[in-house]
């Protein structure tokens, strides 16, 4: 009983770190890059847009379905990253969810596109990591105050996401300390990761979605 203790207490800490290395490297240096993505869904699902306001226009079946195949998309990618990594047990933990984060929010930012939601300014920013706290589970109210001043904003979700999820996940991800039968456990927990997340984060981009069009009508109405 203690051993297991202490065993969840080192992969909870191990998979905060991770989790926190991972986000910081999705939002600084592989960010999706929002023409090249809106090029590929022009592409892929034969949208007629020209912008991302575009977006604004279609049918929300139509989002929701592109959505869903990006959360898909991710499930996979993390399924097979947790299984390659998974080989290696308690000793590739750190790099194995420190990648998995940066799917993670790779997948989120695309979600954010996908509804019209780019993430050029501070502000838009701020709110991408909102949504990342929304599909964590986390209540930032707090936090939300300082949103205008992303340099404190921005760490403090951060870590407030990366606690959360390593006081979720540390249980399940003892089975890792298993290594070679841990291969099947890391690609079936990294698939149901990013599947849990990416639920969530499309919920929060569909309703505020719902909602600025909703603006639009009236103002298009109204003149």
């Amino acid at each position: 009983m203690e051993e297991a203790s202490k065993n969840t207490g080192l992969v909870r800490r191990t998979v905060e770190l991770a989790i926190r290395r991972g986000f910081k490297r999705a939002f600084k240096t592989i960010a999706v890059d929002p023409q090249d993505f809106l090029f590929q869904l022009r592409a892929a699902h034969d949208l007629p847009v020209q912008s991302y306001q575009g977006m604004f226009t279609l049918p929300i079946d139509v989002l929701d379905d592109v959505a869903r195949q990006t959360i898909r998309a991710g499930m996979k990618m993390g399924a097979a990253e947790g299984a390659g990594f998974g080989l290696g047990g308690i000793f590739t933990l750190i790099p194995d969810l420190s990648i998995l984060s940066a799917i993670t929010m790779r997948m989120i930012q695309k979600l954010s596109l996908v509804y019209g939601f780019e993430f050029n300014t501070d502000e838009e920013q701020a709110e991408l990591w909102v949504a990342a706290a929304t599909a964590a589970g986390v209540d930032i109210s707090r936090e939300l105050l300082e949103k205008q001043v992303v340099k404190k904003f921005i760490p403090r979700v951060m870590q407030r996401i990366a606690a959360k999820a390593s006081s979720e996940v540390a249980e399940k991800w003892v089975g890792r300390l298993v290594p070679l039968a841990s291969s099947a456990i890391g690609a079936a927990l990294n698939y149901y990761f990013v599947r849990s997340w990416g639920r969530r984060a499309m919920a929060h981009f569909r309703e505020r979605h719902l909602q600025a069009r909703a603006k639009l009508l009236t103002g298009q109405n109204a003149s």
